[in-house]
């Protein structure tokens, strides 16, 4: 049965009707037209829809709106602009980590919520927190680079 819910999403406080089961990606796509988070495998295998719930990574295709609606939602639209791009954007745009770009939202949300918790990250410990993140045209060393490069301020 629909149901409402408040999602404080990048910072704002959207109300919605839906079904408590809802996959979080079709709320942010679909009702908010936030479409940062991509719809990969459906299964939370890839990462493509990876959003941060109270900072926390969480794979939105398979994360319930009504768990959602219990934190504060960052998207990849929240950490920052077109015009004014966040420190950790700026670093893949540098580093052209985006080759197709289709698993880049997840990878940066990924990244982001690794440098919340652990500022200067080794090498080794940002291969572990995008483990489980596909990307099929084999960008994985320049968006390793692109973490570390954001993590070291290294922006030119």
């Amino acid at each position: 049965m629909p149901t409402n819910f408040t999602l404080s999403g990048n910072g704002t406080a959207r109300a919605v009707r839906t079904e408590p089961d809802t996959p979080l990606l079709y709320v942010l796509r679909n009702d908010l037209k936030l479409s940062g988070a991509k719809f990969g495998c459906g299964q939370a295998q890839c990462g493509a829809c990876s959003v941060l719930v109270d900072g926390i990574e969480q794979r939105s295709c398979v994360y319930p709106v009504s768990a959602a609606s219990k934190g504060r939602i960052t998207t990849l639209e929240g950490l920052g602009t077109l015009q004014r791009p966040s420190l950790l954007q700026r670093a893949f745009i540098q580093e052209q980590a985006c080759q197709c770009g289709y698993c880049s939202s997840g990878m940066i949300m990924a990244a982001q919520a690794l440098l919340a918790r652990n500022p200067k990250p080794s090498e080794a410990e940002v291969k572990r927190a995008l483990d489980g993140h596909l990307c099929r045209c084999g960008a994985h060393n320049r968006i390793v680079r692109a973490v570390l490069r954001a993590s070291k301020g290294e922006l030119s």
